[in-house]
C-alpha cells in the first residue's frame, strides 16, 4: 500500500513552540520535490518532547495542508497502549493515510505482548497501520515471526524497519506479504534489492530528489542507475547519523537556510567537531561552496 520515498518529517519549533507556518513550507517543498510521502511525529519529528495537543495539531496541519496529493503515514506510537490507540485514533479522525506505531519502549514486551499490543491497536482503530521497528531506541525487537501474526490482519500492512540488518527484512518477507520499508537511509538499495518498497527517510529532508530518485530506480529494477544514487548519497546519509537523530539534519537544514535548528531538550546542539564534520559532508555533496 505504502512505497517510494516518504520523509520523516522535522518538527520546526520557534523560541520553544511549534513552527505551524514552517510545517507547512516543508510540506510544499516535499510535494514540489517529489516525495512520495509524509511521516509526522515521528522519531526525526521529536514526538518524544511534543505534548498530546501539539501532536494532534502538527498532524493535523500535515494532512490539511497535504490535501490528497501524497499519503500522509501519522506518528502514533507509545509504550502505553491505550494512548497508541487514542492517537491513532486521532490520526484516523485527521484523515491520515496511515498511522506508523513504533514497538512500545522501556517497557520490553515479550513476543506475545507485542503481537498484543498491535492487535489492539488495529482492532480499535480501522486505518492502515506501519510496525516501526528499531531496537537501537527501544531496547526491543519485533521477531519475523510476530510480524507475520500481525500481517494476518487487514490494516496491518506494513514495517519500517531500522534494525540495520538485511537477514531480519529478508525473513520477514519469506514468511508474509506485508510490506517492508527501510528504516536505515544507508540501506535503502541494499533492502529494496531483497523486496523492499522504499524508505522512511531523514535524509529525504536534505535531498528529497535525490532520495526519491533511488527509491524510484529500485522499484523500477535499475539496480545500475541505483548504485550510482547509492555511492553519492551513502555519505551523506551517514552524515546525518553523526549524533542523534535528528541533530545532525537540523543543524544541516539549518546550515542550509532552511531551518533555525531549534530542537527540544533534552536533545541539545550539535558538537562544534560534528559540525564541523556535517559542513564537508555537505559541500562534498555540493550543498553548499
Amino acid at each position: 500500500m505504502f512505497k517510494g520515498s516518504l520523509v520523516a518529517l522535522v518538527t520546526p519549533f520557534n523560541n520553544g513552540q511549534v513552527d505551524y507556518k514552517k510545517i507547512k513550507e516543508l510540506v510544499e517543498f516535499h510535494i514540489e520535490s517529489g516525495t512520495d510521502g509524509i511521516v509526522p511525529c515521528g522519531t526525526t519529528g521529536e514526538s518524544a518532547t511534543l505534548s498530546f495537543e501539539e501532536h494532534e495539531r502538527v498532524v493535523s496541519e500535515v494532512v490539511n495542508c497535504v490535501s490528497g496529493r501524497i499519503p500522509v503515514i501519522a506518528g502514533a506510537g507509545s509504550n502505553n497502549t491505550l494512548e497508541a490507540i487514542h492517537l491513532t485514533k486521532h490520526a484516523k479522525k485527521a484523515g491520515a493515510d496511515g498511522a506508523l506505531v513504533i514497538t512500545p519502549y522501556y517497557n520490553k514486551p515479550t513476543p506475545e505482548g507485542l503481537y498484543r499490543h498491535y492487535k489492539a491497536i488495529a482492532e480499535a482503530v480501522d486505518i492502515p497501520v506501519v510496525i516501526y521497528n528499531v531496537p537501537s531506541r527501544t531496547g526491543i525487537s519485533i521477531l519475523p515471526e510476530t510480524v507475520a501474526r500481525l500481517a494476518e490482519m487487514k490494516n496491518i500492512v506494513a514495517i519500517k524497519d531500522a534494525t540495520g540488518n538485511i537477514d531480519q527484512a529478508t525473513k520477514i518477507m519469506q514468511l508474509c506479504d506485508i510490506t517492508v520499508l527501510s528504516g536505515e537511509d544507508s540501506l535503502i538499495l541494499p533492502l529494496m534489492s531483497v523486496g523492499g518498497k522504499g524508505v522512511i527517510s531523514v535524509t529525504a529532508n536534505i535531498v528529497p530528489t535525490d532520495t526519491a530518485a533511488l527509491v524510484r530506480y529500485c522499484l523500477e529494477g535499475n539496480f545500475t542507475r541505483a548504485l550510482e544514487y547509492h555511492y553519492k548519497l551513502f555519505p551523506l546519509c551517514k552524515g546525518m547519523f553523526i549524533e542523534t537523530n535528528p541533530i545532525p539534519v537540523k543543524t544541516a537544514m539549518k546550515i542550509l537556510g532552511r531551518l533555525n535548528g531549534e530542537m527540544r531538550l533534552p536533545l541539545c546542539e550539535i558538537t562544534k567537531e560534528n559540525e564541523e564534520k556535517l559542513k564537508c559532508v555537505l559541500k562534498e555533496y555540493g550543498l553548499m561552496a
